[in-house]
């Protein structure tokens, strides 16, 4: 917690037990009293009846017997459980997730009770422009995540290194953490196990000195390292690493008690994510055949995962919560509860669970300082639920009302602004001038960073760009491409149209794509959009030409079948496709739209 904050806090608890003993009205934010609800601190405190005081973002005090100060808005809670507001450590703010766009994901959370999240998906580039989109909504506190990996591991298998980190030593670690740093991640996340729950083939795994230079580096930036770690041989070089937290269950086998004193010895918090991995999910059919081998193996892996818990938390190690939201089946906000609710049913009991939602993902997440707990000084983070939780979990899913900051987010007729309600962020006019690619810094003629564009899988294609110099005066950017080893291997680059590819550009004012291209064949335009992925052929050959493609020659090819709007581009790009170990190049120049 902010020092300053703190002593501001204090002092204005002070100055309120003065005031309240006084009759007199406290200087300073309003007060919020929430009174006569039984409040489940997370302190590890029985419940008791209470009340609540809040000014600005913060508890100014709790207590059995609180004056209430003259002026303080009173919230009547007779009969209502008060608890800190649920954290969730892992979540996926994808636009194939349930909901899918971001407005409509925070407003999934706050209806259910979470008021922080730590999103693993997006890549550092767009962290800027969402955490300003989040200004204007009605939000949990959101937490991001950079992303690191192996070459060919899990997290590497589908972006690109401006995407996630790719990293195989100590070395490479250390530099890549510190490559992180201008974007102000909260956390990262090391994808450390390829092991891919055998159903298919394994990818790479990171080796324990390459897990140890990474941590060691993030915490001397104060940054938590959370892992997706799945094996229990892969747990014991998590310990031995000294990772934050795993993100994942343990669930190739029964834990050993070896592998527990490690992870308890090494103060790793362990968040099963128990809701992703669910044979039967909520509204689900069960499967027709139990005797169908890949039904048995995910039968026999949710018993490792619910067994191993349970061993973990009674042999003390902190059990904190991550579901993986925005996964299949996985859906936001609600998940976070099922989470809980999951937790009891795999043994563990109902106040654990509270305190694995609030207090230790708070510890995990490095925040227990400022939230977590229902403390003064705390963060006016709460939840106001119709039952009692602490003794029937699916008590949480009756939530009355929220408060984020002190501010009521939810419930007691409290309406979320606009911005709530809409699905992306109002386009942006489009520039006509996409990429010149004089910058040697890899960012384009709009201050975006190039991105590469590549088959996904273990196997991948090679793909470097650079900026060369151009006959005549200027540069180019060439394209070199190494197809992997696949049926339909690819290789390009991506140009976004906004930092992280967050805002939409509104084209259509233009008539189409226009390039200068120099190569050996055919290639395709991209352009990639809301509604999906769009493309052009084009031929190139060993003298330079402008092309110029209209917007009506592009047929989408990724997506749901959509019709062409124009206002909703996110990149423009150029992709080529060969046989499989082919080489191939382009040089392309003066990337726009034309009239």
């Amino acid at each position: 917690m902010n020092v300053t904050r703190l002593i501001q806090a204090m002092a204005a608890s002070v100055a309120l037990s003065l005031a309240a003993g006084s009759g007199a009205a406290i200087a300073g934010p309003p007060v919020v009293a929430i009174t006569g609800a039984t409040i489940f601190d997370a302190t590890g405190r029985e419940p008791f009846t209470g009340t609540v005081l809040i000014a600005g973002e913060r508890i100014l005090d709790v207590g059995p017997k609180l004056r209430i100060p003259k002026g303080a808005t009173v919230i009547r809670a007779k009969g209502k459980a008060l608890l800190p507001g649920f954290l969730d450590l892992h979540t996926h703010w994808t636009p194939v997730g349930s909901p899918a766009t971001t407005p409509q994901i925070a407003s999934a959370y706050i209806a259910n009770g979470v008021t922080t999240v730590a999103d693993f998906h997006q890549q550092p580039e767009s962290f800027a422009p969402r955490r300003a989109w989040l200004r204007d909504l009605f939000t949990p506190h959101v937490r991001f995540v950079a992303r690191m990996s192996t070459p060919g591991g899990h997290g590497a298998d589908w972006g690109d290194t401006n995407t996630t980190k790719w990293v195989s030593t100590p070395e490479s670690a250390r530099l890549a953490v510190r490559a992180l740093q201008p974007y102000q991640p909260d956390h990262i996340k090391a994808f450390t196990d390829g092991w891919r729950y055998g159903t298919l083939p394994e990818e790479t795994s990171m080796n324990v000195e390459t897990l140890s230079a990474l941590v060691d580096e993030a915490h001397r930036f104060r940054q938590q390292v959370l892992t997706h770690t799945v094996t229990v041989a892969r747990g014991r070089i998590a310990a031995t690493a000294g990772v934050d937290a795993i993100a994942h269950s343990l669930q190739d086998q029964s834990i050993d008690s070896a592998t527990i004193a490690m992870l308890k010895q090494a103060g790793t918090i362990y968040a099963p994510t128990l809701a992703v991995y669910e044979p039967v999910k909520p509204g689900q059919a069960a499967p027709a055949d139990r005797n169908d081998p890949a039904v048995r193996q995910r039968f026999a892996k949710w018993e490792f995962a619910r067994q191993n818990l349970r061993a973990l938390y009674e042999a003390g190690v902190t059990v904190a919560l991550g579901t993986d939201a925005g996964m299949p089946g996985t859906p936001h906000g609600t998940s976070t509860l099922r989470e809980m609710e999951l937790m009891v049913d795999a043994g563990l009991p109902a106040k654990a669970a509270l305190l694995a939602g609030t207090a230790n993902t708070a510890l995990a997440l490095g925040l227990a300082d400022d939230r977590g707990t229902i403390a003064r000084g705390k963060r006016a983070d709460l939840v106001l639920i119709d039952g009692r939780p602490w003794q029937t979990i699916a008590d949480v899913h009756k939530i009355d009302r929220v408060f984020i900051d002190g501010r009521l987010v939810h419930g007691g007729g409290v309406k979320l602004p606009a911005a709530n309600s809409a699905r992306y962020l109002p386009a942006l006019p489009a520039a006509a001038l996409i990429d010149d690619f004089e910058r040697g810094d890899g960012r384009s003629s709009l201050d975006t960073l190039r991105l590469l564009d590549m088959d996904g899988g273990v196997d991948r294609s090679v793909v470097v760009s650079t900026p060369i110099a151009r006959p005549g005066g200027g540069n180019a950017l060439l394209i070199s491409s190494r197809m992997s080893l696949e049926e339909k291997p690819q290789g390009g680059v991506l140009v976004p149209l906004s930092r992280g590819s967050v805002q939409p550009a509104d084209a259509r004012a233009y008539r189409g794509v226009r390039l200068s291209l120099r190569g050996d064949g055919p290639y395709q335009l991209v352009v990639n959009t809301l509604s999906g992925q769009w493309t052009a052929d084009v031929s190139g050959n060993a003298d330079w030409q402008t092309i110029e493609v209209p917007f009506t020659a592009f047929r989408q090819t990724r997506g749901p079948a959509a019709t062409w709007s124009g206002d909703d581009l996110l990149q423009v790009g150029l992709q080529m496709r060969r046989e499989a170990a082919a080489s191939d190049w382009a040089e392309i120049d003066d990337l726009g739209f034309f009239r």
